[in-house]
């Protein structure tokens, strides 16, 4: 619904979080970001920077309302009171802070529950104490050997925002908050390895068919069917309230308001693997290296380097002290082969699903980035 709204009034509603982040200068910029469930959103939302004196807090984690204020400004809003988030995976490892927000007042959904009352999912990464046993999301005593989780891989905590350790002090603000970048990014197999960890968007219209292009490892909150990949554009598949043609020319509407001070838009892969499965990129906290470099792109800085689909980090523009090893060719590695099959993809499922309705500047930015790839 509010999607159609936004769309008749002119502004957007959209399944991104909210972050802001502070350098050590003082200086803060807002980013939104679209990711589909279980793709790391809440993890960015409520991150611990690893970045020395960097600093990020939250405003939401799961929808924006954008609107644009009388100077031109995208200004944004969390419309919600809380977090409603996938419990699996979700530990003090991988976020301190959301097992913070969730220590109190919190509504568990098909979790798995300890015979002293706990709550217990895969990931929490907690030793179960001695003799307690575990009834699953089903309503029985829990075994490993049947093969099942013990939570439902969709499985839910609801719990107010007020009590996160990192939420923003104008979460709340009735003058919004100004967003400076916005971030696409999903959660992908191994053929996307030629995706690289970040790159930005080559103008307004490029950002809009990136979004438009999102594709991702289908989850248990979306048409579940197994590991593959699925497309979800700007991570709103299950949200669109109408046309995604008409979608796309709205938010292509955007560069056409007066004196409008867009955002830069910038595509993220944090789960890139080697040849034996592991991740490229460390991620969780060491992601506010890659936020680092959308900050100073943000202000002009950061040596961007060109490249066929946007602009990447030129080498040593992305701080990467104290990581030991980093394979930086594997993690901004592009083949000509990949990326002429991707497109073809893109196009292809464009003029399926979207046809006739397709805006021609999606269009033609399909059509330039068959030709930059050409010249690979």
């Amino acid at each position: 619904m509010a999607s159609r709204l936004a769309k008749e009034e002119g502004w957007l509603a959209e399944h991104m979080l909210i972050l802001g982040i502070t350098n050590p200068k003082g200086q803060k910029k807002y980013f939104a970001a679209a990711f589909p469930s279980t793709c790391a959103k809440t993890n960015l939302a409520l991150m611990n920077p690893t970045q020395p004196r960097w600093k990020v807090e939250s405003v939401g984690d799961d929808i924006t309302w954008v609107k644009f204020d009388q100077q031109g400004n995208l200004q944004a809003i969390n419309p919600e009171n809380g977090f409603f988030d996938v419990a699996p995976g979700t530990s003090v490892r991988t976020n301190p802070n959301a097992i913070k927000t969730i220590q109190k007042n919190t509504i568990f959904t098909t979790v798995a529950e300890t015979s002293d009352g706990g709550v217990y999912w895969e990931g929490i990464d907690k030793l179960l104490a001695s003799g307690i046993k575990l009834i699953s999301w089903k309503g029985k005593e829990w075994d490993p050997k049947d093969g099942e989780p013990c939570a439902h891989p969709n499985s839910r905590f609801c719990t107010p925002a007020s009590q996160c350790p990192i939420i923003d002090p104008d979460w709340e603000s009735p003058e919004r908050v100004p967003i400076e970048g916005i971030i696409f990014g999903g959660s992908f197999l191994s053929p996307a390895k030629d995706v690289p960890l970040v790159y930005e968007a080559l103008s307004w219209q490029h950002g809009v068919f990136v979004g438009a292009a999102m594709r991702s490892e289908a989850t248990a909150a979306v048409e579940y069917k197994g590991k593959i990949i699925t497309h979800d554009p700007f991570a709103m598949r299950p949200f669109f309230g109408y046309n995604f043609g008409q979608y796309l020319a709205h938010w292509l509407s955007m560069a056409q308001r007066p004196a409008a001070k867009l955002p830069k838009i910038f595509h993220v892969n944090w789960f890139q693997e080697d040849k034996a499965g592991r991740f490229l990129w460390a991620g969780f906290g060491e992601n506010s290296r890659v936020l680092e470099w959308m900050f100073n792109r943000v202000d002009g800085e950061g040596g961007p380097q060109l490249t066929p689909i946007g602009y990447i980090p030129h080498e040593g523009a992305l701080d990467l002290r104290g990581l030991g090893v980093v394979d930086v060719k594997e993690l901004f590695h592009m083949s000509k082969e990949f990326w002429e099959e991707e497109v073809e993809e893109i196009q292809k499922y464009l003029e399926e699903q979207v046809n006739a309705d397709l805006p021609p500047e999606i269009k033609n930015e399909v059509l330039a980035l068959k030709q930059r790839i050409s010249q690979m």
